[in-house]
């Protein structure tokens, strides 16, 4: 499957609490990329500033679509705005 659109979450999270988020990433990554209709990649990303992950799809309507399913409402969503220092900016880009 090859990647034409990514979605960017980029979320401040203190340093104390980026182990748990990196906790909730390798919980989900190998199921996003085995259940979620499109999915093709999913990295984090660590700067000082912020933690990114950036997800890979087929489509923006299956990025779009993610963010409304079960396992970002219901497990993701749930396991990091805990962890977050300020609202996390969400993007979706087309891949060129």
């Amino acid at each position: 499957m090859k990647v034409k659109a990514y979605l960017e979450i980029t979320m401040v999270i203190n340093e104390a609490n980026r182990p748990a988020a990196a906790e909730v990433y390798h919980a989900y990554r190998q199921p996003f990329l085995d259940t979620i209709a499109g999915a093709c990649t999913k990295e984090l990303l660590v700067r000082a500033e912020d933690v990114q992950v950036l997800h890979g799809f087929d489509s923006v309507e299956h990025a779009q679509a993610y963010l409304e399913s079960k396992m970002f409402q219901d497990d993701v969503f749930v396991g990091l705005k805990p962890l977050w220092s300020a609202e996390p900016e969400v993007r979706i880009y087309t891949a060129a």
